[in-house]
């Protein structure tokens, strides 16, 4: 480790360990038959679609535009035929889905030299391939645009949430174009590196053109917003870029071959996955042909499009979101059938409290289904939410403000710093079964609308 490398010790957080971990393996991949590309993946975008039924189109040719930064384009994961552009109420652009070539062929934006790259040229080719929508912002944790630039960037590799990828694994055969990620993403503003005290990829260790900084604690040590909170808040007027650090890897790979390659690995994982492993896809592929013939189907399955504590939930129809790394399969949990409920000792629930003697094991891996257990009640003070959350805000009384619209308090409280994901744990562990990741969202879209 660089001896410059700044370690960070947090004491706040929870890990939660689940059974159905992907194996260091991966599984057999075909061909992506059927891709859709999705403006609801990215958060504050108004979708302009450019391309018509039928038309044929190029990885890297643009499907759809940000209509309120027209130079912001998105583009197409794989090369073939748009089938259908899907609308929802009021004609709002649900997804443009795709019937893939079996060869892929790539839009040429010409290999290029990072390091003749200036500011300016960086973030033109980032809009024009359509990566630079990969990346978000804080505040308001939105998709990016040309006119906001950052002060600094953030990227973070350590993923720590249940039964998430281990990035590690995925940048094996990529650290070169991850690395020329990071040196891209300099060239627009100092660019900081968050990693595990684990985690010990040489490339991730001594990373060039960046700070680096080891997070040691339980999640969501990997967080970037939390990451953020502890080397370079954000305070109002300033704006800072948060990377996923596959979208490191897609920066990469564009200026070392002039291609929009969409090719990522992510997990398969969950405890209703027959072989949880590791599996290379492209971005927008459909569900089903990642999970084909690997679920148990012994009971009523949730399949999760990401992280079981940020994910959403999506059937086999649906479409790889942009910024999954995993999909994971647990137990709906609706036949549930406990006698004598709650009242009964528990041997193989997981509980944050001594409710259940869990407390005893802290590493034994749980089978936890998708039900609330409780219903909906009235917000209780108890300090839940500050035990996991290593931020330097004051929780419950930001979420009290955004439920009542007191946009003061909220900028008072500290909503320019915080993401949804941010209060996923608060959200696991609220005795109120409030949905707070919803509720933040709803108060950083107030906040952007009054801005």
């Amino acid at each position: 480790m660089n001896v410059m490398t700044r370690v960070i010790k947090l004491n706040k957080g929870l890990d939660i360990h689940l059974q159905g971990t992907a194996d260091k393996s991966k599984l057999p991949s075909d061909a992506c038959v059927e891709a859709a590309l999705s403006p609801s993946w990215f958060q504050g975008v108004v979708p302009k679609v450019v391309v018509h039924e039928g038309d044929n189109v190029k990885a890297g040719d643009a499907l759809f535009v940000n209509k309120q930064y027209p130079d912001v384009r998105f583009t197409s994961p794989v090369s073939g035929v748009v089938t259908s552009i899907v609308r929802g109420d009021r004609r709002r652009v649900l997804k443009v889905t795709l019937k893939a070539d079996a060869k892929t062929e790539y839009a040429d934006y010409g290999v290029k030299k990072v390091d003749e790259l200036t500011s300016e040229s960086m973030v033109a080719l980032l809009a024009e391939s359509g990566l630079l929508g990969y990346i978000n912002q804080l505040p308001y944790a939105v998709s990016v645009n040309t006119n906001d630039l950052p002060k600094s960037i953030f990227v973070s590799a350590l993923r720590d949430k249940p039964l998430a990828a281990d990035f590690e694994y995925e940048l094996i055969g990529n650290e070169n174009d991850f690395q020329t990620g990071l040196t891209a993403l300099s060239k627009i503003a100092k660019t900081h590196l968050g990693i595990g005290r684990q985690q010990s990829a040489e490339c991730l260790r001594s990373a060039k053109d960046v700070d680096i900084t080891v997070f040691d604690g339980p999640c969501p040590a990997g967080n970037v917003g939390v990451q953020v909170n502890h080397i370079d808040p954000v305070n109002k007027g300033e704006i800072v870029w948060t990377v996923d650090p596959t979208t490191v890897i897609f920066i990469g790979r564009l200026l070392n071959t002039g291609k929009v390659d969409l090719r990522r690995t992510i997990a398969v994982a969950g405890s209703e996955v027959k072989k949880p492993a590791y599996m290379d896809v492209v971005v927008g592929q459909k569900i089903s042909e990642i999970v084909k013939g690997n679920l148990k189907g012994e009971q009523k399955e949730r399949i999760i499009n990401g992280n079981v504590l940020t994910g959403s939930k999506c059937s086999e129809d649906d479409y790889l979101d942009a910024h999954a790394s995993e999909i994971t399969v647990i137990p709906e949990g609706d036949n549930a059938d406990e006698m004598f409920g709650w009242i009964m000792p528990r041997f193989r629930e997981f509980s944050v409290s001594h409710s259940y003697f869990s407390w005893l094991n802290k590493n034994k891996e749980y089978t936890l289904d998708a039900r609330i257990k409780g219903g909906k009640r009235n917000i209780i003070m108890s300090g839940e939410y500050d035990k996991v959350l290593p931020m330097d805000i004051y929780a419950e009384y930001l979420i009290k403000a955004i439920i009542v619209g007191d946009i003061d308090k909220m900028e008072a409280l500290g909503i320019y710093e915080v993401s949804p994901e941010d209060f996923a744990l608060a959200e696991f562990v609220d005795s109120s079964k409030l949905e707070l990741q919803q509720i933040v969202r709803q108060g950083l879209d107030m906040l952007r609308r009054e801005s």
